[in-house]
């Protein structure tokens, strides 16, 4: 079973954002705890999925007893009524920055 840390890189590698795993408690999981499953998905997303849809369809149902955050490019939680597609946007405004 892999790490937390290689689920959340494979998210970022399908789906485009950041995001970070949290117990049932609302914690942060260590990034080397293991024993969850790898991601499964290999396409993303539809962009107007909302960031709440996301979780309750892909996260909530692969990873029970988990919840993540989704990231915004500087970091900040999205809030659940937020599209995907305003997610990946502040990333692709960052790199623009540089």
């Amino acid at each position: 079973m892999p790490k937390v840390k290689n689920v959340e890189k494979k998210i970022w590698d399908v789906e485009g954002f950041d995001v970070r795993f949290k117990n049932q408690n609302g914690r942060d999981l260590r990034s080397d705890k293991d024993g969850i499953p790898q991601y499964r998905y290999t396409k993303m997303a539809k962009n107007d999925m909302t960031v709440g849809e996301y979780k309750k369809t892909r996260i909530q149902a692969n990873y029970p007893g988990l919840d993540i955050d989704i990231l915004y490019a500087d970091g900040s939680v999205a809030p659940g009524q937020t599209k995907l597609s305003t997610v990946r946007d502040s990333y692709l405004e960052d790199d623009e920055d540089e």
